[in-house]
Formats: structure tokens, sequence, C-alpha cells
């Protein structure tokens, strides 16, 4: 899954090689994941420690909250690691391929010529990484935008500008003369 550490967007192309997301993603999404832990163990900690001294709690004192929290870490560590396994995308000459999904493997293969328009995001995380997000727009109504995650700015940026070129270059578009 990985491609050579010096490949550019025109290797992708070339060669269709699936291709891994950047390593540090799995820091983003641990980060976020650990957020959202964080935000499940504060309420059970609160059950707990209002139902401490109570004699009509449903649960031993620690046993939610001590569930939560270790649930929440198992997920920080083990879900980013498989989610980066499951991720890949390859870049080539008519369409946009990508594979991912850890209990649901889904490939979605969008012909590039079915593109409307891409866009690169960012949010707070992403950015102090230097890493973003390919949002590409397609015709039609369902899964109409697809995402790939954890693609170096530059790198999303050049991917973004080849398939404008695709699109605008496209001679199924181009009016007969």
């Amino acid at each position: 899954m990985n491609a050579p550490a010096g490949a550019d967007v025109a290797d992708v192309a070339a060669d269709g090689a699936i291709r891994s997301l950047n390593p540090s993603i799995r820091t983003i999404w641990t980060i976020k994941m650990a957020a959202f832990s964080v935000l499940l163990f504060l309420p059970a900690l609160f059950y707990d420690l209002t139902h401490l001294f109570s004699s009509d709690a449903w649960l031993p004192f620690g046993a939610l909250s001590g569930t939560v929290l270790v649930g929440g870490v198992l997920y920080c560590v083990a879900w980013p690691r498989l989610r980066y396994r499951a991720w890949g995308f390859a870049l080539r000459p008519e369409e946009l391929y990508m594979e991912h999904g850890v209990l649901q493997h889904v490939r979605t293969i969008v012909p590039l010529r079915r593109i409307q328009h891409v866009d690169v995001s960012q949010d707070l995380v992403e950015r102090e990484f230097a890493l973003g997000r390919l949002v590409v727009h397609t015709a039609g109504s369902r899964s109409s935008d697809v995402v790939i995650p954890g693609l170096p700015l530059s790198e999303a940026e050049a991917i973004r500008d080849k398939i404008k070129r695709f699109i605008l270059e496209d001679p199924l578009t181009e009016e007969p003369v």
C-alpha cells in the first residue's frame, strides 16, 4: 500500500499504485477520539461521584467510569491503527480509486469526468500537522462527496490541481467545432 517516499502526484497517476495516507493522520485520529472519549468519561465520572454514598446506586463506585475509561483508552490506541491500515487511494489517469473501512471494507471508484469540483480543507488539528483533506464533489445525489483524509497539504493541493486540469481539458465536455 505504500508508495516510495519520493513519489509525487505524477508518479501516483502513472502507475496507479495504491497509496497510504500520511502516518501523522493516526495521531490526529487519536487526538479526536481521545476528545470524544473524555466527553463520554466526564458524565460517567459525574454519575459515580454523585452516587458515591447513595444506597440506590445501581452500579458500584467506579464501575461505570472505569469501564468508559478502559474502553476509551482501547478505542484511542487500537482504532486509529486499524483505520490507517485500511485506507488507501490512487489517482489514475481517468479515475480516483479509494478503499477504506475496518469493519466494512469499501472500494470507491470516482470517474474524473463525473467530478464537479474539488476542495482541500483542514480543521484545527490537521492544520497543526500540515495535513489536509481532499474533498471531491461528484455529480449525483448518493454519496456525492468523497473525502481522502490525511494528505500532506502540498500533495492534496497538487492532486486537486491535477484533477482540475483534467476537468478543464476533458474532451467530452468540449463543444464540437
